[in-house]
């Protein structure tokens, strides 16, 4: 891939994270934390609603399969990973119901979220 065609990616892909976070915010959600990053993995947003905690994933693809199928089983793990440390800094967050969800941008649309996408194999959950 070349340098100009990450940059691009990389533009998109933020663009793609303030506009679902926006969406987040109008439909109600408190968004704790954007691009979430620690050595084991990262989490684009955490949002909570009520009693509802969620690591979300945000995909900017041409369709929703393609979003869905682009998250693989590690990048799942990763994720899950990442939320365990944030709740291990935030200890008062881990009585949430936990759910983990993607939020897919395609051209021309409002963004989509597909709520409790996986389910987590570890203790988050």
């Amino acid at each position: 891939m070349s340098v100009a065609r990450k940059r691009r990616a990389f533009r998109r892909g933020h663009a793609a994270e303030l506009k679902c976070l926006w969406h987040l915010r109008l439909s109600g959600w408190r968004v704790l934390a954007r691009r979430f990053r620690v050595p084991s993995g990262e989490i684009d947003l955490i949002a909570r609603r009520g009693r509802v905690l969620a690591a979300i994933e945000v995909k900017a693809r041409d369709s929703l399969a393609a979003a869905v199928e682009s998250i693989s089983p590690r990048q799942r793990r990763r994720i899950t990973r990442a939320l365990d440390h944030f709740l291990a800094q935030r200890p008062d967050l881990a009585r949430l119901d936990i759910r983990f969800d993607v939020m897919v941008v395609t051209p021309r649309r409002w963004p989509r979220r597909i709520a409790d996408a996986w389910r987590s194999e570890s203790g988050s959950s």
